[in-house]
Formats: C-alpha cells, structure tokens, sequence
C-alpha cells in the first residue's frame, strides 16, 4: 500500500495548506506586534471576562484579553469561510464518543496548564521563536499521544 495513502487516508494537501495557513499567521502576529497567539493563553483570558478567581485575574490574561478576543474572532470566522466557501457548508462529525472526548479534552486542558502552554503555542509559537523549553515540551506532547493513541487503539477499539 502507498505510504502516502496509509498515513495520509484523507490526502495531504489540505494538512500543508493548513499547516503553512496557520504557522504564517502566528508568524505575522508575532513580527508585526511582539505577540504571542497560543490558544491555551487566548482560552485563560477569555475566561477572565467571566471567572473572578485569581488564576484568571493575572494582569497577563486582564491586559490582553481586548486584542485576544479579536485574534479569537478571527480565527472563528477563518473556519466559518473555510466552511461556507470550501466545505460547502457540510456539517463535520466525529464518531468518537462523548466521554472519550470529554476525557480527552480535561487532560489536555489540565495538561497544558501544568506545561505552561498548549500544543499551538509551545509547537507553533515557541518552536517558531527558537525556545528550548518549547522543544521539550513538543517532544513530551508528542510521545505522550503517540503512547496513548496506540493504547487507546488497542483498548478501546
């Protein structure tokens, strides 16, 4: 079977564009104004409109929620024109179920908390600055998904 094929069911021009899409627009933000756009940084001070405890309250989440919230809208209305104008408006699904996905997303929240960052800003961000840190905590991600997911499938499927 083709390689290709086998990694890539799907086709894998639709991953590039979207890879180069995104690693360019992160790269504009961070050349054209200093700043970072990680999603784990965006999602903590959005919730500090809304969640008085003092993790949300940190002058680096109050101060910048105005232009995240901006960046946040961009990036809904990138995948609303993806949608409408390339996907002709079809409605995504998963058949993964609820609670995997529930499971899923505590341990990648709780996960990106401990670590500081989530997969787009110390993979798309902090490895695009060159940060040693970020390199780390990209190896760390990846081993641990390719673990689980190979456990995940022999276990579950």
């Amino acid at each position: 079977m083709n390689l290709s094929l086998s990694l890539f069911p799907l086709g894998w021009q639709h991953y590039l564009l979207g890879g180069l899409l995104v690693g360019a627009g992160t790269a504009l933000l961070f050349v054209l104004t200093g700043r970072i756009g990680g999603m784990s940084t965006l999602f903590s001070s959005t919730w500090s409109f809304v969640v008085r405890r003092p993790f949300f309250q940190q002058a680096r989440f109050v101060d910048s929620r105005n232009w995240r919230l901006v960046y946040a809208l961009g990036l809904i209305l990138g995948g609303l024109v993806w949608w409408l104008g390339f996907a002709g408006g079809v409605r995504e699904a998963t058949n993964v179920p609820a609670w995997q996905l529930l499971v899923g997303g505590i341990f990648v929240g709780y996960g990106a908390r401990l670590g500081n960052g989530c997969t787009s800003g110390h993979g798309i961000c902090g490895l695009g600055s060159l940060q040693w840190p970020s390199l780390m905590a990209v190896l760390t991600f990846m081993a641990t998904a390719f673990l689980t997911a190979n456990l995940a499938a022999r276990w579950l499927s």
